[in-house]
């Protein structure tokens, strides 16, 4: 683990030195809060690799991710507020129409993986335990901050947040059916839906009020918005990291066993749906990011006490992929033009 820590970490070095070649415009020194913004907005195009910055300073420092995670939910709630406040509203409505966005890649992410996952698992012969946390972390629905990192890529962030938005509606249906046939659980579906409903309703409602009653001030205020939306996906990158460095120091074989695992299984959901969808390079790898990054917190909290040590190992897991991949994807698009 030690050496998969230092490897990231010359990544990061080699990185920023090479930004350091780059030309820069001298920013306004001021210390009002529109240019904090607007200089912190700036380094949108280096998000990729300050998730990874994150999730290392919250491994590395305990004490950083514990104290972050009372945030966690207001993180999210800012990241999703964020996201709507981004949307083109027509484009919105367009990619609803189409059957890819509206029917398939929702019934792929909340049924087809999940379940084919499961059956690659019991068939490659996998312990219970760990096919249960295999299948219980990919009947999730997308990562919430999917749309968001999408956008950080300079992809299109319509499409990640329309079929976000449409498989949130079907997990209180898909995911404890799921989790009742692979791993015996009953998960109240009123409870799942009571805590989207929270979180989609309430920012999606406050979303609509700032642009009916703000929207030149929205205009105005973007780089503001890239900015919060940023520092959102920051802290709650450093607050999944909470408890994790114990887990890891506890049990270091089955930690290791974990995260190669959560790699090897969202690369996989990442190459499925760049096979699946038509279009551009940017476009696949779009999907890739919605099959691939899941909520698992949401299952985790629906299932309260009853879950079991290798599956929060693996929860816990499965959110370096979540965090390290965009910077791949960034490495990749980048070898492409």
């Amino acid at each position: 683990m030690a050496k998969f820590i230092t490897a990231i970490v010359v990544i990061i070095i080699i990185d920023f030195n090479n930004d350091l070649d780059r030309p820069r415009v001298v920013a306004d020194t001021t210390t009002r809060p529109e240019n904090l913004a607007r200089s912190f907005a700036r380094l949108m195009p280096r998000g990729p690799t300050l998730l990874i910055i994150g999730v290392l300073a919250g491994l590395i420092f305990p004490a950083l991710a514990d104290g972050v995670r009372p945030l966690m939910a207001a993180a999210i709630f800012v990241l999703v507020l964020g996201t709507f406040l981004q949307i083109d509203g027509e484009a919105f409505r367009r990619a609803l129409r189409r059957p890819l966005v509206w029917l398939l890649l929702p019934a792929v992410a909340m049924l087809v993986c999940p379940l084919a996952v499961g059956f690659a698992a019991r068939g490659a012969g996998f312990a219970p335990e760990l096919i249960v946390a295999l299948v219980l972390s990919v009947c999730a629905p997308p990562s919430s901050g999917t749309a968001a990192v999408a956008r950080m890529l300079g992809f299109d962030a319509t499409v990640p947040l329309a079929v976000t938005l449409l498989s949130m509606a079907l997990a209180p249906v898909t995911v404890p059916l799921i989790a009742a046939g692979f791993a015996g659980l009953a998960l109240d579906p009123l409870a799942l839906a009571g805590r989207l409903a929270l979180l989609v309703g309430g920012a999606g409602a406050l979303a609509f009020l700032l642009r009916r009653q703000a929207a030149a001030q929205l205009v105005q205020h973007a780089r503001l918005i890239d900015a919060l939306v940023l520092a959102s996906l920051l802290l709650f990158a450093i607050a999944t990291m909470a408890g994790v460095r114990a887990q890891i120091e506890a049990q270091p074989i089955a930690a290791a066993t974990c995260v190669g695992l959560a790699f090897a299984c969202n690369l996989a959901l990442q190459g499925l749906g760049a096979l699946l969808t038509p279009g551009s390079l940017a476009e696949r790898l779009t999907t890739g990011l919605i099959l691939g990054n899941r909520n698992v917190g949401l299952v985790w909290s629906a299932m309260g006490a009853t879950v079991s040590p290798m599956t929060a190992l693996f929860f816990a897991a499965t959110q370096f992929p979540i965090y390290m991949t965009p910077r791949l994807i960034e490495m990749l698009v980048r070898r492409e033009r």
